[in-house]
């Protein structure tokens, strides 16, 4: 599938069946991605019953998850039958500034780089890593929590 067509999957309305049998966690919190394109990615969550903690914000693990698929839609827009390649979290940091409440976007504006390394990573047998950053703001446009993704790709044999 070519980033096009993937990224218009992941824009279209039943992106949500795809979330709900690779990522049923995202799913049932209620994550959704708002942009994707060769800039950047972004996802967003509401505040919602279902991903609270107790003290009436957005439970950290659903912000992560949100954060996370918009750092790892970058790099899954980029497999295709000519660049198959195998993906790993190998390491997350997160800052927290504010209670999440209301809706939270996660901004990782990495695209381009992304597609330069998805390009070392084919030109090499080698596995390489890239640190993806998200920044998670709410409808205010304040900055709620800063989050850094470890990624380390390698290319798969055909």
């Amino acid at each position: 599938m070519s980033k096009v067509a993937f990224r218009k999957r992941a824009l279209s309305s039943f992106f949500w069946l795809y979330l709900f049998k690779k990522l049923p966690l995202a799913f049932l919190a209620g994550v959704k991605v708002n942009k994707l394109d060769d800039v950047q990615c972004d996802t967003l969550i509401r505040f919602r019953w279902i991903n609270q903690n107790p003290f009436k914000s957005i439970y950290f693990a659903a912000m992560h998850m949100a954060a996370e698929l918009s750092t790892g839609l970058l790099l899954i827009q980029h497999m295709n039958r000519d660049t198959r390649f195998s993906m790993l979290l190998v390491e997350t940091s997160a800052r927290f500034e504010k209670k999440a409440v209301g809706r939270v976007l996660f901004n990782c504006p990495k695209a381009q780089e992304v597609e330069k390394h998805i390009a070392s990573v084919m030109n090499n047998s080698e596995g390489y890593t890239i640190v993806l950053p998200v920044t998670a703001t709410n409808s205010k446009g304040e900055n709620v929590a800063y989050f850094n993704y470890t990624w380390s790709c390698k290319k798969r044999s055909a």
